[in-house]
């Protein structure tokens, strides 16, 4: 029978699953801490698993911003812990938005600026010719052409577009991305 260092004890011992449940609370108290605001209203940690960190970010572009720093975050959360952590993995998998009111803002798609009443009854579409996808495009584009009829034009680049981009800024969407660039 051989004997095992006490490091060697002591790091299954932090390696079991029991150990990592008593690290995560500690990990969620001082996360905010460790990243800052910003960083933590845009990440939620989710599970160490094998000494590994698992991390729900908002977006792809948090995930691999926040990938090419994590070796700094890993040195500072194993500094708080007093762990020896090895990575961080941050992914949208998981990622839940939670409203901090309780209640869900929604909007109709009537309210949008860009919509367009849908008012072409089947009487009015040419006759469908689906047997191919050119017949098939013809079809979308002469319901197009027919639904944008009586569409005001934008007063930039003069292609018919919805009221309410008009109203809102006062071209269409296409030269409003434009003029934001």
């Amino acid at each position: 029978m051989s004997f095992k260092s006490i490091d060697h004890v002591l790091g299954n011992i932090q390696r079991s699953p029991e150990w990592q449940e008593q690290i995560f609370p500690r990990l969620l108290k001082c996360w905010v801490e460790v990243v800052g605001t910003p960083i933590a209203a845009q990440t939620r940690p989710l599970s160490i698993q094998r000494d590994v960190v698992w991390v729900a970010t908002s977006s792809a572009a948090w995930a691999q911003n926040l990938t090419f720093g994590r070796k700094n975050i890993l040195v500072k959360l194993n500094h708080k812990l007093s762990t020896s952590l090895v990575d961080i993995r941050f992914s949208t998998a998981e990622w839940k938005n939670s409203l901090t009111t309780g209640t869900q803002i929604t909007v109709s798609a009537s309210e949008h600026p860009s919509y367009v009443a849908d008012d072409l009854t089947t009487d009015r579409l040419v006759s469908p010719n689906l047997d191919n996808a050119l017949g098939a495009f013809e079809n979308w584009a002469k319901m197009m052409q027919m639904r944008s009829h009586h569409l005001p034009l934008c007063p930039q680049c003069q292609c018919p577009t919805p009221p309410g981009e008009l109203e809102r800024w006062n071209v269409c969407s296409l030269c409003c991305t434009k003029l934001l660039r």
